[in-house]
């Protein structure tokens, strides 16, 4: 590793944002399963989109087709998932982007570690606070009855931990509020920290 070298190029990552007329970030929606991240993270997109922002979303499944697919959902693994994550949310927070994620991300370690990847007001974790139960009854994916069952091991809730965030720039409580007015809590959130006009 000593033979390699970082390559500063002309074009950085500020006249990329000053292109797009855009501040770059990761907003990194973690919860449960079932709390509704990727729903939310989905929405949240769209409307930026349609305010004319450059944006991004990486979603959990999504990503494990490609980028992490040889992993599997040991804690070691979930630690390297999010890794190549926020490598990735990182090169595209360099290129200008607004960039979405919905990992359900356990560890606050690894949350963190993301957050130390990218720049200094560049991070933005918004925390889908949904209780276990009401997870458990959405169950979008039939994953909490197969993990009740035994079918499914290490599964986050039911025998394998999820940390909490402690200090979120951003605390949704999702249960029971329609989708458009959390997208508006979201999107009032990130117009206070003048993250986005």
């Amino acid at each position: 590793m000593s033979n390699i070298v970082w390559h500063a190029h002309a074009v950085d990552k500020q006249s990329r944002a000053e292109q797009k007329g855009q501040k770059p970030l990761v907003i990194w929606f973690t919860g449960l399963s079932g709390a509704g991240k990727s729903t939310l993270a989905g929405a949240l997109e769209q409307a930026l989109a349609a305010s004319g922002k450059h944006t991004y979303l990486l979603d959990g499944d999504n990503v494990r087709h490609g980028l992490c697919g040889d992993l599997g959902f040991d804690d070691a693994a979930r630690q390297e998932n999010i890794r190549r994550v926020g490598e990735v949310a990182k090169l595209m927070v360099d290129a200008g982007l607004i960039v979405l994620t919905a990992f359900i991300s356990p560890f606050r370690a690894e949350r963190e570690l993301v957050r130390n990847l990218v720049g200094e007001g560049e991070f933005v974790e918004v925390f889908v606070d949904a209780p276990l139960s009401v997870c458990e009854e959405r169950d979008p994916k039939g994953l909490y009855k197969k993990a009740r069952a035994g079918e499914i091991r290490n599964f986050t809730g039911i025998d394998s931990a999820y940390e909490a965030p402690e200090q979120p720039e951003i605390h949704l409580l999702n249960a029971g509020k329609p989708v458009a007015a959390l997208v508006d809590e979201l999107l009032t959130a990130l117009r206070l920290r003048v993250l986005i006009d």
